[in-house]
């Protein structure tokens, strides 16, 4: 079922307004522009008309940011399927690694070299753990994912892959960044943090290794917020639904006015090419090699990779076949022609092609 409303609706009806109020920062700027024109003329598209009963649907080309509510479905599940390629028959843990909110605003001022903090302090952390000959003494593999948000938009940086050591391999690499940027910290605020009782998660084992690349999926190519999170859109305000996780995740409202929606909205879009996703150890590209000897250790054949474009990945995964005619589900859906950015197609270019299918 379509949402009612979309994050792209906000963008058109209150984004220049943001802008002109808020001076977003230069890429904040380029990603509202990609969500607000994904699936418009602007990007151009194709004209399809079904074999059999010559319906005619015009579709508007993708903008294909990570950060668009509307682009990160067949990339979750490819992501899936590239995952499930790599699972070892062996229990999985979920590991969530978070900072608490006192670095919020290093976090907002400067979100990369922070997400980079987060992410080496958890690897050293876990390394160092699976290393101590006391718990396994071994070499290890894991993937981390990086969310920013919390279910009010809040900022809330946290990795998805806490033991003991992290808050000092954390609170370490944060001062010598601090030191070769000459910044400064409050004792006060050096004092809060390590007294601070770093929040860990850590999860019971999945019932099996397919369940964790699942349920790690759903988190995979999220964004801060979905379009059926949004409820209305009007004077001015944007009403969503969040979980009060305080509350006994209570679902509830909240009401936002636009330029603070998009204030919040924007807090999470990342850095350009910031990898939000990374593989580490015996997961990681150059630990490939490695995983296929464990992968035949544990009686598992390393397979060939699978390779699916977007029409399969709709059609094997998510149930929808981008091919089958939407109105007489007999025919199939033919391109007739491609049409440029901001060249919508010739209705009379269109209706000549059709009388040439019914003719032939």
């Amino acid at each position: 079922m379509l949402p009612t409303y979309e994050l792209a609706h906000i963008v058109r009806q209150y984004g220049d307004h943001f802008i002109a109020n808020k001076q977003p920062l230069g890429y904040h700027k380029k990603v509202l522009n990609a969500i607000s024109i994904c699936r418009t003329a602007q990007l151009g598209g194709h004209v399809d008309a079904c074999d059999k009963c010559s319906h005619t649907r015009i579709s508007y080309n993708s903008c294909r940011n990570r950060h668009c509510p509307k682009c990160q479905s067949t990339e979750r599940e490819k992501w899936i399927i590239a995952r499930k390629e790599d699972l070892l028959p062996v229990a999985y843990y979920h590991v969530v690694f978070t900072i608490p909110e006192q670095l919020n605003p290093h976090c907002l001022q400067h979100p990369k070299a922070m997400y980079n903090i987060l992410f080496e302090a958890a690897k050293e952390t876990l390394f160092a753990f699976a290393a101590d000959k006391k718990h396994l003494g071994a070499s290890m593999g894991f993937i981390a994912l990086l969310h920013t948000w919390g279910q009010n938009l809040s900022l809330h940086p946290h990795l998805h892959c806490i033991v003991p050591v992290f808050k000092n391999k954390f609170m370490h690499k944060y001062r010598q960044w601090l030191h070769e940027n000459n910044m400064q910290i409050t004792n006060k605020l050096r004092q809060l943090l390590y007294q601070k009782n770093w929040v860990i998660y850590l999860k019971q084992p999945f019932g099996g290794p397919d369940q964790v690349v699942e349920y790690l999926g759903r988190y995979s190519h999220k964004i801060a917020i979905s379009n059926h999170r949004l409820k209305s859109i009007a004077d001015g305000s944007i009403t969503f639904s969040y979980k009060d996780y305080k509350d006994g995740s209570k679902t509830k409202m909240m009401t936002l006015e636009a330029d603070e929606f998009l204030r919040r909205f924007c807090m999470h879009i990342l850095p350009p090419r910031f990898m939000k996703i990374s593989h580490y150890g015996f997961l990681s590209n150059r630990g490939k090699q490695k995983l296929k000897i464990h992968l035949m250790t544990k009686g598992k054949i390393p397979a060939a990779p699978i390779k699916l474009n977007y029409k399969q990945v709709c059609k094997q995964l998510l149930k929808f076949d981008v091919d089958e005619c939407p109105v007489c589900k007999k025919g199939r859906m033919i391109t007739l022609l491609n049409f440029s950015a901001n060249a919508p197609p010739s209705i009379e270019i269109i209706k000549e092609i059709k009388r040439q299918i019914v003719h032939n």
